[in-house]
């Protein structure tokens, strides 16, 4: 059965092919710079390559184009659209309307578009993709949407309140909404299988670490708190963003520089963060770099993010009254052991022990890194949104 998984943004539609009997990549490629010029990229499992500059005035020609490029041509890996069992959309926010998998109605649609105010870089470029897909894709195909905020749906009231007046709460719906909840997910259930234990007997510290970072307490198998909060600026440092800030210094420094509301927040998303701090650049290998070779700023860029994660992994701990595991995932988590190794170090306290040999040669790959003497277990676990999502749409669509 073969289900097509997409990851809509405002710009860009990227895509797998996953073949679901064996949970294998057919295909996966990305219509980019949508709105703009327009180009596709295109591969296939066992080599075959397509890329071309397109017209995509809009979302709907860039899936015309995903629809061509499986379908025909050198690289093509199916004859007909209706080859695909079913679509499933990953959908960034769905504030408490949507707490699970859902699938696809125009009036789906038309409320994740009205969640736009909450996630305006992401909600509205979701919904414009979903009618899109709907324009493309044949009817009898059903879609369903996945949502990065469910899995912190679990977190209880006092974990996701913010101390502002409650009817902010009631009527702007102000609150910590968590996001990389479909990695979360995916990466806590696949260590807990890499243990062989139950997910639900484990309390485990996730940390996806990337561009975009997030630390999650998961209890049970179930998300009891996270760092990024009403919107994926909160938490801990990230490439561009700022992560946690008094708020009293944000509005002092809008205040100097004159800025409004807007601009503001294109200064703490797009112009902090390790870029803002070191001055070299947004993502960690170039910080990395410049860290090797005595730049100050990038050291102290890396010793925040460090020091920051640390003081999560032991707030979480503290939390759940308990810890087994802590992983690390994403771009940064599964491809530096360094920033691991400076994380794990000096937190005996917690119980924690790196193995800093067998630490030092993993690079994506699922792979536990503690000593045999850590009382918790310190891994680092892959992460697969799509194959989350796929699998998720396949259990959906068999009910």
């Amino acid at each position: 059965m073969l289900i097509l998984v997409v990851n809509a943004g405002s710009s860009s539609l990227k895509y797998q092919l996953l073949n679901m009997d064996d949970e294998s990549v057919l295909a996966k490629g990305n219509c980019d710079r949508i709105g703009i010029d327009g180009h596709v990229t295109h591969k296939t499992a066992d080599g075959r390559e397509y890329s071309a500059d397109c017209a995509f005035p809009t979302h709907t020609e860039a899936f015309m184009k995903l629809v061509e490029v499986l379908t025909t041509g050198d690289a093509a890996v199916i004859k007909d659209m209706s080859e695909i069992a079913a679509v499933g959309h990953r959908i960034v926010q769905g504030a408490e309307v949507f707490s699970e998998t859902t699938l696809v109605t125009d009036e789906i649609i038309d409320k994740i578009d009205e969640l736009r105010e909450l996630a305006p870089v992401h909600n509205h470029a979701h919904a414009l993709a979903l009618r899109a897909c709907k324009k493309v894709m044949p009817a009898s195909v059903p879609q369903a949407v996945v949502f990065d905020t469910a899995f912190h749906q679990t977190m209880p009231e006092k974990a996701f309140m913010f101390g502002l007046p409650y009817e902010d709460y009631e009527k702007l719906h102000v609150r910590k909404y968590g996001f990389h909840g479909t990695s979360h997910r995916f990466v806590s259930q696949a260590l807990a299988k890499a243990m062989g234990k139950d997910v639900k007997d484990l309390k485990i510290v996730s940390c996806h670490l990337g561009n975009g970072s997030s630390i999650t307490a998961i209890d049970g198998g179930k998300s009891v708190d996270t760092t990024m909060g009403f919107t994926p600026l909160d938490g801990v440092l990230m490439g561009t963003r700022t992560g946690s800030v008094d708020p009293s210094a944000v509005t002092f420094v809008m205040e100097k520089h004159g800025f409004t509301p807007a601009e503001m927040s294109e200064y703490m998303n797009k112009k902090s963060g390790f870029l803002g701090v070191s001055g070299v650049g947004s993502d960690n290998r170039d910080v990395s770099a410049a860290a090797d070779q005595g730049n100050a700023r990038a050291i102290l860029s890396k010793e925040m993010l460090v020091y920051q994660i640390k003081k999560y992994i032991g707030a979480f701990a503290a939390a759940m009254n308990g810890l087994d595991a802590v992983l690390f995932t994403g771009g940064i988590g599964e491809n530096a052991p360094d920033v691991r190794e400076q994380v794990c170090s000096d937190m005996e306290v917690l119980g924690i022990k790196i193995d800093t040999v067998a630490n030092a040669g993993v690079h994506g790959k699922l792979c536990k890194v503690s000593r045999s003497d850590s009382k918790v277990q310190v891994w680092v676990v892959p992460t697969n949104e799509e194959l989350l999502i796929a699998r998720d749409t396949l259990a959906l669509i068999s009910k």
